[in-house]
């Protein structure tokens, strides 16, 4: 059965209309909605932190007050019934870091992994605003990094979707060595800079430039932030193609012949894959972020389940 690419998408550069086609889908994970972290955990609980309420003051109890609100030290202190106030958190920044490196200029069914990245953001983007949260993002390209500052209403999806297209642009038209400072690394250590405390973040990559040492630095921000994995992969990448001949592939390092015939280059492939999914997993699970998983062999939305969403709301 052939998949059908997105609305408005080629696969391989980003326009401004497939970007813009998310901006209507975002409402199907608004509250009360399935969360769009449950759907992409496969239907488990979402272990994102909802909006809550922050404590304001506390001042004499008032008929009609809620007694669970009361404050029994104050209460006990001073003889007299007080109660705790809240207010509502709003505009809470999301801060997303994007990959569009070198590696993720690959794709052998339907997209670049960098297309699908893209897709992701934008949704997210759009999301984050329509709940009243602010949007930003770190971008890098192996050429250079790019900063959008969390901005609210539809200035901040606005402004993340131009990057995203003034980016890819550039990665594609890019042949040329990785600039060290437009990598993972440095656009992990740029986040830290322009990250507000308490922000969502969410960092879309395939994760081959993690490496042992960002620990560190992603311990740091998990101490005053929300951090979530989100690993887009490409099915060759696992070893699955059904194509049986030789090609020429290529990475950062070397360049060579592999014939997809052999079963053992396709274990290899897999095995390689699983490694690499192992490190990142164990790293993951060391300081507690939620770790997801996209295909840029499928639709975005098809991954998200919409057609069983339309059936329950």
């Amino acid at each position: 059965m052939r998949i059908e690419l997105p609305a408005h998408s080629d696969g391989v550069n980003v326009s401004l209309a497939e970007l813009l086609h998310y901006r209507q889908q975002a409402v199907r994970w608004l509250p009360p909605a399935l969360s769009i972290w449950s759907q992409l955990s496969g239907q488990h609980a979402s272990r994102q932190k909802g909006r809550g309420m922050n404590f304001s003051e506390v001042r004499p109890y008032q008929p009609g007050d809620d007694i669970r609100a009361i404050d029994w030290r104050v209460t006990a202190r001073t003889g007299k019934a007080h109660t705790k106030l809240f207010t509502e958190e709003r505009e809470q920044p999301v801060m997303l870091m994007i990959d569009l490196s070198t590696s993720m200029k690959f794709g052998s069914q339907l997209m670049l992994k960098s297309v699908q990245a893209s897709h992701f953001a934008s949704l997210l983007s759009w999301l984050a605003v329509n709940q009243q949260d602010r949007i930003g993002a770190v971008i890098y390209n192996g050429v250079r990094l790019r900063e959008c500052k969390p901005t609210a209403r539809q200035q901040g999806p606005l402004r993340l979707i131009h990057t995203l297209m003034e980016a890819h642009e550039e990665m594609l038209a890019t042949d040329s060595q990785p600039d060290a400072s437009a990598d993972f690394h440095s656009a992990l250590r740029h986040l830290h800079h322009l990250c507000p405390k308490g922000s969502d973040i969410v960092i879309v990559s395939d994760f081959y430039a993690l490496k042992a040492e960002d620990k560190r630095r992603l311990s740091q921000l998990r101490q005053h932030n929300r951090i979530q994995f989100v690993r887009v992969f490409d099915p060759l990448e696992q070893g699955q193609t059904d194509y049986r001949g030789h090609e020429l592939v290529a990475d950062n390092r070397q360049t060579a012949w592999l014939d997809f015939s052999a079963k053992k280059t396709r274990d290899g492939l897999a095995k390689q894959y699983q490694e690499q999914q192992g490190f990142i997993a164990d790293m993951a699970r060391s300081l507690a972020i939620p770790m997801h998983s996209i295909s840029a062999a499928i639709p975005l939305l098809k991954q998200l389940g919409t057609s069983s969403m339309k059936a329950k709301h």
